[in-house]
């Protein structure tokens, strides 16, 4: 029965890993292509391209973290 808990726990893990990395890599994907598009549409500058891709990085973080924590909440055994 350890056993069998051991590996749920590891396969659970091994998850939340991965959802994090796929999730991360998407959002943050998302947050500089976004505001690269934005500034790019509206003819901003170079300048605010830059800064609308840290606030949107800042935003694609806090989503991270959170994720973070619900993902760690959760109880692999049901």
């Amino acid at each position: 029965m350890a056993e069998t808990s051991r590996r749920t726990h590891r396969d659970h893990f091994l998850t939340t890993i991965s959802l994090m990395v796929l999730v991360g890599v998407e959002v943050f994907a998302v947050a500089l292509s976004g505001g690269w598009a934005i500034a790019g549409l509206f003819e901003l500058g170079d300048y605010v391209a830059y800064a609308l891709m840290a606030a949107f990085s800042c935003i694609a973080a806090w989503l991270m973290f959170h994720l973070w924590q619900k993902a760690s909440n959760v109880d692999p055994n049901g």
